[in-house]
């Protein structure tokens, strides 16, 4: 039994690292920001005839922030467009009231295990090792949750773990 210790324990170990994403899909995975402020944890969408590919929420830990988000294919060639949102009207909405509630617009990028950038996968698809949503901290900077929210995340999220 003493023999096995030591290896037992590298498995343990290996298992909370990037090794961890094997088998973790993109809904469910959680992800976080260097300096542990926000947490971005990705949901089921719910209906594969939804227009959206990805649904997220992300958290400013240490307030009761939860901001939601969602991705959509947009452009040409189709990319992974995502919206960072607080507190939308639901119902019969104008372009303006979801402009007034917007935190962040952008592409949503990925990075695997080895580096590699990517775009974010869709649901169904293996967790990315890291996202990228480029400027997210000087859009939180410059949003109405900025005073709330006193640490603007960086823009390159890593993989901290995976829902059941």
């Amino acid at each position: 039994m003493r023999r096995l210790l030591p290896a037992i324990v590298a498995v343990l170990l290996s298992a909370t690292g990037p090794a961890a994403a094997a088998g973790c899909l993109q809904e469910q995975a959680i992800y976080a920001d260097p300096d542990g402020a926000y947490e971005l944890r990705f949901e089921p969408v719910g209906s594969a005839s939804a227009a959206t590919s990805n649904h997220f929420k992300l958290a400013v830990l240490k307030t009761d922030l939860v901001l939601d988000g969602v991705v959509m294919e947009a452009g040409d060639p189709p990319r992974p467009a995502g919206m960072i949102m607080n507190k939308c009207p639901e119902g019969d909405v104008t372009g303006a009231d979801i402009a007034a509630c917007t935190i962040w617009e952008g592409v949503l990028y990925a990075a695997d295990a080895a580096g590699k950038i990517g775009l974010l996968p869709p649901e169904g698809s293996e967790a990315a090792a890291q996202i990228l949503l480029p400027d997210l901290g000087p859009a939180i900077r410059s949003s109405s949750i900025w005073g709330k929210a006193t640490v603007a995340p960086f823009d390159v999220l890593a993989l901290k773990g995976c829902k059941p």
